[in-house]
């Protein structure tokens, strides 16, 4: 029996943990009697602004800030292990590919170790794993059932799992039907992927004429971006500013409400498409394939394969509309 297993997550942002959903919640449906734990080159959102998720995962915390990002905490990790007292795992589950990351990774005491790196060469069981999937879920779905020699049931996250307050709450916000989502704003600001503000707004007042009720998830930090779009369209809605509830799992709740959303490549896009509603996701530099949540309702629209260019800008109003 696995009794304590740990995840590896390198990416930072929300949605680099949303994304995550499936095969933490699959893996805990499956191993009921095990402790799970997990370890990040970033904090812990999933005891952070995740945490009404109840997705539940035990902290390890080794105090190497960027965990597996520095080749120094190759000499390191023992150190540290030997400090905090962790005793050995059954099973080190590495979600990520960095050579890097892995071998120091590697370094935490364990039974068995699945890794993606190097065509699957780190991994503790040999086996002919599969390396063409394009999916990066299916793909770490379908070889850690190589690795494990088991039929795991695919878990996906079901608006069901909320807890009531914020579908209650959602419902209070947005009482009514016709409403139409849009995420505007990046939290990396290290790639161009937004959509210019006057394209939003245009296609705003395109479907306002068509009867529809508009719906921003904007931080309400952004203060000058919501003073123009309210200036722009009075009508536009920003349910999360009327809420002492406002966190991702309220976002999720009020997702719910819309009829469609649009968006860009953001931690809001991962947080709508958990209410599994249609949705259409503008893509410039980010890979899509990567990133985009795999379901048939969404629509991709992404800038490299329409006009060849890594400008988001280049897709146009009417490409959304259309």
């Amino acid at each position: 029996m696995l009794k304590k297993i740990l995840i590896y997550n390198s990416g930072g942002g929300l949605g680099d943990s949303i994304q995550l959903f499936p095969i933490i919640l699959s893996l805990k449906n499956h191993f009921k009697g095990s402790t799970f734990f997990y370890l990040g080159a970033h904090q812990n959102h999933f005891n952070e602004k995740l945490k009404e998720f109840n997705i539940n995962l035990n902290t390890i915390d080794l105090d190497l800030k960027f965990f597996g990002f520095r080749w120094w905490h190759l000499f390191k990790v023992k150190q540290k292990i030997k400090e905090k007292k962790i005793e050995k795992f059954d099973l080190i589950i590495d979600l990520q590919s960095k050579l890097r990351n892995t071998l120091i990774l590697k370094q935490i005491l364990h039974k068995n170790f699945y890794s993606s790196t190097f065509r699957y060469i780190f991994c503790t069981k040999k086996n002919k794993y599969l390396f063409h999937i394009e999916d990066l879920l299916l793909s770490t779905f379908s070889n850690l059932e190589i690795f494990l020699n088991e039929k795991i049931k695919m878990i996906e996250f079901d608006i069901t799992m909320l807890d009531k307050k914020f579908i209650d709450e959602s419902k209070r916000l947005l009482p009514e039907n016709n409403y139409v989502g849009f995420s505007i704003t990046q939290g990396n600001m290290y790639r161009k992927k937004s959509w210019k503000t006057e394209n939003f707004i245009n296609l705003a007042k395109k479907f306002i004429s068509r009867g529809k009720k508009i719906v921003f998830f904007i931080e309400k930090s952004e203060t000058n971006l919501i003073e123009q779009i309210k200036k722009d369209i009075p009508q536009a809605l920003f349910p999360e500013h009327e809420s002492n509830l406002s966190c991702p799992a309220l976002v999720v709740g009020l997702a719910s409400r819309l009829e469609k959303a649009i968006t860009i490549d953001n931690g809001i896009m991962h947080m709508i498409s958990l209410s599994n509603i249609p949705m259409v996701i503008l893509f410039g530099p980010t890979d899509s394939k990567k990133f985009a949540p795999k379901r048939e309702n969404v629509k991709i629209l992404d800038s490299k394969k329409m006009y060849k260019s890594n400008d988001i800008n280049k897709i146009t109003v009417n490409d959304v509309l259309d």
